[in-house]
């Protein structure tokens, strides 16, 4: 694997809360700075991640449950995108407008809840894209805030109908187009791995070879084929 490679990865968004280190700070158009937090692994707040401005860590202004990731859109807004049950969920926020709220409101609520993203404030746009779309390209709907984007790569359980089935996909989303490209994981399936403890956490897009990249927990790092639905070859292999 090269440092280029290596680094791509390492950049690349995984979910919360395992990866929020790698969400962006948003860059909102007053300047002022936003900071992500992590607030443990016990308490009160267990896996939860935070969004807040910079000088004032002990207010809350966005809040994530698991699996959600964040994005920087072009215009200076903030861009979430979470699994839901059939679907997949993206939002759109303008960090400016975010509201604070206590830790109280949120105590315990995402435990008992299935809700992705506690906010405030209501999102300046969202849409859903449907996690059963057969292979191959498909037309979306996406809301103005989010065209803007070029590409947005997904990951979402996939139904796998046999064991040899693909058990996740990529969803190429090409926001300024309106279309999505529903790419399976060939290679990764309940017959190859041992799925929900081996998964494909994270990918990212080389923008030398145009190859997809990406990290799979407990089996190591790859690189796909052209067509995005098979491994190429391991990059490096968990022990």
């Amino acid at each position: 694997m090269t440092t280029h490679q290596r680094e791509l990865i390492e950049n690349a968004v995984g979910p919360a809360p395992w990866y929020w280190k790698t969400f962006p700070p948003p860059e909102a158009s007053s300047g002022q700075e936003f900071e992500w937090r992590y607030h443990g692994d016990e308490g009160e707040l267990p896996y939860l991640v935070t969004l807040g401005l910079a000088q004032e860590p002990h207010t809350p202004r966005l809040a994530l449950n698991t699996y959600c990731r964040a994005f920087n859109l072009p215009s200076k807004m903030l861009g979430i995108w979470c699994p839901e049950p059939r679907t997949v969920r993206l939002l759109c926020f303008d960090p400016d407008q975010l509201k604070a709220f206590s830790f109280v409101d949120i105590v315990g609520w995402f435990k008992q809840s299935t809700e992705r993203v506690y906010s405030a404030t209501e999102p300046l746009a969202e849409f859903e894209i449907s996690s059963t779309l057969p292979e191959g390209v498909h037309k979306v709907e996406v809301p103005e805030p989010f065209r803007a984007l070029d590409e947005l790569l997904l990951l979402t359980s996939y139904p796998a109908r046999t064991r040899d089935d693909a058990a996740c996909a990529i969803y190429v989303l090409y926001p300024h187009a309106g279309l999505v490209e529903v790419v399976p994981q060939k290679w990764f399936t309940p017959n190859q791995y041992d799925v929900g403890r081996q998964w494909i956490s994270r990918v990212a897009r080389d923008p030398d070879s145009h190859r997809i990249l990406g990290e799979a927990v407990r089996v190591g790092n790859f690189e796909l084929s052209e067509d995005g639905k098979q491994v190429e070859r391991w990059l490096s292999t968990s022990t």
